[in-house]
């Protein structure tokens, strides 16, 4: 095989006819289980922040909607105060009406 041609050294994981790991081929193999534990480590870490943010997308969304539902509501409780307020005003004159033709 073309991995003991070269000319750094003899690759005895990867060719049948070494006999002993040279510490270059040491160093290689290393560099690449180090890259790909490294890229593995990478794609954990990326994973988990995009489901984090994810969640967090979906969190501030709900709060939005519910914060546009209580606006909402808050309008229609304070139209309906306002309806209350003027009912309870009627009532009144009604009442000072009532109560001045009694009075005659």
């Amino acid at each position: 095989m073309w991995f003991s041609t070269l000319p750094w050294g003899c690759i005895p994981e990867l060719s049948p006819n070494c006999m002993d790991m040279t510490n270059s081929s040491s160093t290689y193999l290393g560099i690449v289980v180090g890259a790909l534990i490294g890229a593995i480590v990478s794609w954990w870490i990326f994973n988990r922040q995009k489901k984090t943010s994810d969640k967090q997308d979906y969190t501030l969304n709900r709060i939005e909607q519910l914060e546009s539902y209580n606006e909402k509501l808050l309008e229609k409780i304070k139209d309906l105060e306002e309806h209350n307020e003027k009912l309870l005003e009627k009532i009144l004159d009604m009442n000072k009406k009532i109560d001045s033709l009694l009075g005659n």
